[in-house]
């Protein structure tokens, strides 16, 4: 019949499913072509989204019976919520007073589902009078991501297009599961799925829930290449950025499959065959595939080698005025017969181009022409330089500096307004800048036409880092038990260029606190000006048993005031004056008798060493200075020879001279090798004699030279060099002394370094790079070998019965019944109890080199700068104090 509901003829039933392919819910009126695996969303319960649907057949009319044609007499929408009537009857095109078609009822409900605002939607007829039933697609209340633990929300929200208060749609739901999984890729996770469900909510409401299966990273498991005959795999996998995933590249970021790295590989071969003559060589293909399981990648070059090229005739044609093509030809590293070189011909580029900027020359075209004779496999290199004008500096611009001050940047410039166009100025100016640590490393001055031809604008772009610093410190030594260091400085104080700083110690073995600061541009002239003002405390310990107990205390506070000066480009002198205030004591109680120091309770040393003094010392550098970082050289020298004279006043006299120097090379690929030397010298000017006359060591003990931890790894702090050492009895008689065992345990010993004369120390140290993943966290690990020796000081007398100072073996302390100790084994005629017995030796005294080696590495951990060094003895001599871990961190703001 003609009032038949539309929705149940066969015809209808074609029509509705292919339009519902696109739509949320599965609930149309045709429930036998429904798929499968649809489930009804019920309130509260996350419902899978099907985002496939099964093909349907092109949507066609069903034969309408045989009765007299129908006109629509009214269309009537019901089940709408949000949309007006009016605005669903735009959509269609059935109009009242059209005849009423069983193709027209199949367009009404194409037009409608192709809007993507109805999930279901039903038509009737009677008689011409036509209702339309619609269900409207829900509101999205939400968007929630779970799984997602490698990318957070704020990376994959903004990338999607569902968001709060739209409507629904499957496709738009279909094309942000295919946004996210794309996001995963370009992280390298092609394993990656998502499964998007929706949770029903009152008032036609949806929260849909993306289920993310984040996967791990596709490594690649193989590369092959095909086609190579004069290299091998192996080989030309070492050209390559990305590795083969093995154990051993845990932390390397290489082994992840990146289709930009693909690219760059190629390239990357390319280059290695053109450096090595193969000026044919290309890439026929490179082809990635991805495993059934998709986690690895294969990937498959195919190579085609090509012949080996000889260099033919190298020539220079120059049409600069300053320059003679003969003569530059003869200075070029190439020559004929060498085989075919292309990175070395762009390195002879970049060589003419710069030595015509040294010129002036900021512009200069520098372009290789290339002659290749296949017959007899030759290369021939024409270098021609265009005519181009000298050029001058028109204006420095600087930006990017909010707190830094414009003149801090600007006069670390070589060149100036007006100034004659000079790369190698300009490369310098790059490095003064970059050394002073103010500014992110990868910088450099740009440059830019000016307003004229012969004009040129320099810009520093650059971007501010913090630069104030607090350094951590935290160690463990035998001697001291837990040792703690903090710093605080400012490099950059109100971004003037000025460094205020402020440091200290603390441990049982040592305090310090020192404020110290820098104008390095006195009164905006190059002239550095500096003050520091501090103050030293050093104790020195001994056992009584197994108790520690204090030695001497060494208390020294003074200033410095120092000031410096620029003889050349990488040559300046450093002046300055220092006052010390030194006060060496002894606890009298202890180790004074009858209003003496004991040479046997304290040992001759200490007793020749306590005293206060005053030193005015006035001193000057010479430091020479190519690096090109200061903060982390890779390349150039650095030397400083320093001497001062003490005896412009004060009580103490000498001459002490100090020599360091270090040298930087690159080795290519990230590597750095470094070359470290230093020394020095102290030579008493006046003569010393103890309290019975006998000539001592002319250097006091708070002027000569101490060595170990951290000027050389692998020993303790003051763990190298001269030492007097007491080692303790236990079970001795408590009668006589005779007896005992002496200690072999080192925690149990009295341990004084006393210094030396004479010093010297040698570093050699390798960093090595590791992958881009390891850079990315700051790790830099090296291999070292340190060398060094402190030694030439006058053997002290350590004790009373052996004045040769070799060593002093069974001494033994004494109680008084007044419970004083006492050298005597008698006093007024009654026996006094032993209270202490033990060797004492002079050891360490030889210039014979200690020698470490080890493995250390730097971090920029996100709590700061971290250095940690492993390192392991090779050569001591007795009474040095090993040590084989310490570590220090710190952080920058």
């Amino acid at each position: 019949m003609a009032h038949s509901d539309a929705r149940r003829r066969p015809g209808f039933a074609v029509a509705l499913l292919a339009s519902t392919a696109l739509c949320v819910a599965p609930q149309v009126a045709l429930a036998q072509q429904k798929p499968a695996k649809a489930e009804k969303a019920k309130p509260g319960k996350a419902v899978p989204i099907p985002l496939d649907a099964p093909a349907a057949a092109p949507a066609t009319a069903a034969p309408a019976p045989v009765v007299a044609q129908q006109q629509v007499k009214s269309i009537t929408i019901e089940g709408a919520q949000r949309l007006e009537s009016d605005t669903i009857l735009s959509y269609i095109r059935m109009r009242v007073g059209d005849p009423y078609t069983q193709a027209s009822a199949d367009q009404v409900l194409k037009d409608l589902y192709a809007t993507e605002l109805f999930a279901e939607v039903q038509l009737r007829n009677a008689n011409g009078d036509v209702v339309i039933q619609v269900k409207e697609n829900p509101v999205v209340n939400r968007i929630i991501l779970e799984g997602n633990k490698r990318l957070k929300e704020d990376k994959i929200l903004p990338e999607i297009k569902l968001t709060a208060r739209q409507i629904f749609t499957r496709s738009k739901v279909r094309a942000d599961v295919a946004r996210i999984i794309e996001l995963y890729k370009r992280q390298g996770r092609f394993a990656a799925s998502v499964e998007p469900k929706m949770v029903m909510l009152d008032q036609n409401r949806v929260d849909i829930v993306f289920e993310i299966q984040e996967g791990p990273k596709s490594k690649v498991r193989q590369i092959n290449i095909i086609g190579n005959d004069k290299f091998s795999d192996s080989e030309l996998r070492g050209q390559m950025v990305t590795k083969q995933a093995r154990a051993f590249r845990l932390f390397s970021s290489g082994t992840s499959y990146d289709p930009d790295r693909l690219a760059f590989d190629q390239q990357k071969l390319r280059q290695f065959y053109l450096t090595n003559g193969y000026a044919d060589f290309r890439v026929v293909s490179a082809v990635a595939e991805l495993t059934p399981d998709k986690r690895d990648f294969i990937i498959t070059y195919v190579v085609e080698e090509g012949q080996r090229y000889h260099l033919g005739d190298v020539k220079v044609d120059s049409q600069l005025r300053d320059f003679d093509g003969e003569q530059l030809a003869k200075r070029l590293p190439l020559r004929k017969g060498d085989w075919y070189d292309a990175k070395l011909v762009e390195d002879t580029v970049d060589s003419l181009t710069e030595t015509a900027g040294s010129f002036g020359y900021a512009f200069a075209d520098v372009r290789p022409d290339f002659n290749r004779n296949k017959d007899d496999l030759t290369m021939s290199v024409t270098f021609r330089i265009a005519e181009a004008p000298r050029v001058y500096v028109e204006r420095v611009d600087v930006n990017g500096n909010t707190l830094t001050q414009d003149k801090v940047i600007r006069r670390e410039f070589r060149l100036a307004e007006g100034d004659a166009f000079n790369s190698y100025q300009i490369k310098r100016s790059s490095n003064r800048i970059k050394s002073l640590g103010y500014f992110q490393e990868k910088f450099e001055v740009e440059q830019k036409p000016g307003s004229a031809q012969d004009r040129i604008v320099l810009e520093a772009n650059v971007e501010e880092k913090p630069t104030g610093q607090l350094q951590l410190s935290a160690g463990f030594s035998s001697l001291e038990s837990f040792i703690f260091q903090a710093s605080i400085q400012q490099n950059n104080f109100r971004g003037r260029g000025q460094t205020v700083g402020l440091s200290g110690d603390y441990s049982r073995f040592s305090r310090s606190v020192q404020v110290s600061f820098t104008e390095p541009y006195l009164f905006d002239r190059n002239v550095s000006m500096g003050v520091d003002i501090y103050r030293r405390d050093y104790n020195s310990f001994n056992f009584l048993n197994t108790n520690r107990n204090t030695t001497y205390k060494q208390a020294t506070t003074g200033f410095q005031i120092r000031a410096g000066v620029p003889l050349t480009e990488y040559m300046s002198l450093i002046g300055r004056y220092t006052l010390n205030y030194d006060d060496v004591r002894l606890d009298q109680a202890t180790y004074f008798l009858n209003g003496k120091c004991s040479i046997l309770l304290a040992g001759r040393y200490l007793c020749d060493a306590i005293g206060k003094r005053t030193s005015s010392i006035l001193g000057a550098s010479l430091v020479y200075d190519t690096l090109d970082n200061r903060l982390r050289p890779t390349k150039g020298t650095t030397a400083v020879v320093g001497g001062d004279f003490a005896g412009l006043g004060g009580s103490v006299k000498y001459a002490r001279i100090t020599a360091n120097a270090a040298r930087y090379f690159p080795l290519g690929k990230g590597f750095v090798f470094s070359l470290r030397g230093e020394g020095g010298a102290i030579k008493p000017l006046s003569k010393r004699f103890d309290n019975d006359g006998v000539e001592i060591e002319g250097a006091r003990l708070t002027d000569r030279f101490f060595l170990g931890e951290p000027q050389i790894r692998g020993f303790d702090i003051r763990g190298v060099g001269p030492r007097v050492i007491r080692k303790f009895y236990s079970g001795f008689d408590q009668v006589t002394g005779a007896g005992g065992t002496v200690s072999n345990d080192r925690n149990s010993w009295s341990d004084d370094s006393v210094g030396g004369r004479y010093y010297y120390l040698a570093h050699a140290e390798l960093e090595i790079p590791l992958g881009s993943g390891a850079r990315e966290m700051g790790l830099r690990p090296s291999i070292f070998a340190d060398a060094g020796a402190v030694f030439g000081v006058r053997n002290p007398l350590i004790s009373a019965t052996n004045p040769t100072g070799a060593g002093s073996i069974g001494q033994i302390v004494y109680r008084d019944a007044s419970g004083n100790l006492t050298d005597k084994p008698t006093t007024n005629g009654v026996a006094n109890t032993p209270a202490q017995k033990y060797d004492e030796l002079y050891l360490g005294n030889s210039p014979k080199p200690r020698i470490s080696v080890g493995i250390g590495v730097n971090w920029n951990s996100p709590f700061g700068p971290f250095r940690i060094n492993f390192a392991k003895v090779l050569s001591k001599v007795d009474g040095d104090d090993p040590k084989t871990f310490n570590f220090n961190v710190g952080t920058q703001f």
